[in-house]
């Protein structure tokens, strides 16, 4: 029987989770580095490493198993967090099962390991003020400010994610109906609604970048950096790290902690629970529930107030 180089392998896998599951290209590289981080754990255990250029080649998936498997999440508690080993062990059971459904293995290694409990973590977010703040001190004297300030009320106005903001094209906004159209996880997409604040911020900044065909074609991007390009995700963040500087705010702030404050705000003003997991874009009503938490004093606040006995 043939053996198959885990480095061959982990390439087709990748290609079949981008042609064929539709996966983005983000979580088509996060999958390529937790499995090349293993085939080099793998190859090394082994001990068939006998240059660093050859030991993803010589190592054989037929020779993996579950005493590796635990060897390998052993050496990850040494080192990374448990939401990362979570998430690599859970590219381990795709990729395994891929193999066993292809028939390249018989047997699946990780059937017999236990995914280790995550701690749940609240979501970091701002207060109502702060946001507000956070906002409203944004400088509009020039197009890059005009820019910042749209982008920040989008991502607060409809808690989209970072990379989704980053994808938008001048035509994924309506602003007859107050809508974005945004691709989300696996290019999936969906129609989210949009405040009239941040419309208006979109429509100064839109308006002073001028009629210039190159800019105002409707594929074009919808926020652009200073070469008239699309803005890319670490760029944002960028952006947001220096305003924060500025502020005296409580929590680490990220384009994900606009997200957050989002979906926290709409619950704690009594949006229902299914209504905020669709306007997020979430698979499972669980992720959404994490949010539940943060609002747990005002619960509570409800309660003392509206309970006949209490």
């Amino acid at each position: 029987m043939n053996k198959h180089p885990i480095d061959s392998i982990i390439s087709s896998f990748i290609e079949t989770l981008a042609s064929e599951k539709g996966y983005s290209h983000n979580t088509c590289r996060a999958y390529a580095n937790d499995l090349d981080e293993f085939a080099s754990f793998a190859a090394k255990k082994s001990g068939l490493n006998s240059d660093e250029e050859s030991e993803r080649k010589i190592f054989m998936v037929e020779d993996a198993d579950h005493l590796l498997i635990r060897a390998f999440l052993g050496y990850l508690h040494k080192k990374d967090k448990k939401s990362s080993i979570v998430r690599k062990l859970s590219a381990l059971r795709s990729f395994f099962k891929h193999l066993v459904r292809h028939n390249i293995i018989s047997n699946n290694p990780v059937e017999l390991i236990s995914t280790p409990k995550q701690d749940k973590n609240i979501p970091a977010y701002l207060t109502v003020d702060e946001m507000f703040h956070l906002l409203d001190s944004i400088k509009t004297d020039t197009v890059s400010g005009l820019r910042n300030r749209a982008i920040f009320e989008t991502m607060y106005s409809s808690g989209i994610r970072v990379s989704e903001l980053a994808g938008l094209n001048v035509s994924s906004i309506d602003f007859g109906a107050g809508l974005i159209k945004v691709f989300g996880k696996g290019d999936k997409e969906r129609i989210v609604p949009i405040g009239s604040k941040a419309m208006d911020a979109i429509k100064l900044y839109r308006e002073k970048l001028g009629k210039d065909k190159k800019i105002s074609d409707e594929n074009n991007p919808l926020f652009l950096n200073k070469n008239k390009g699309r803005l890319t995700t670490r760029s944002i963040a960028r952006i947001l790290e220096k305003f924060v500087k500025e502020f005296s705010i409580s929590v680490p702030v990220s384009p994900h902690a606009l997200r957050h404050s989002f979906a926290t705000h709409m619950l704690d003003a009594g949006a229902d629970l299914r209504v905020v997991q669709e306007l997020l874009g979430h698979k499972s009503l669980s992720t959404t529930q994490r949010y539940t938490h943060v609002g747990i004093g005002r619960l509570m606040e409800t309660y003392d107030k509206a309970h006949p006995r209490k």
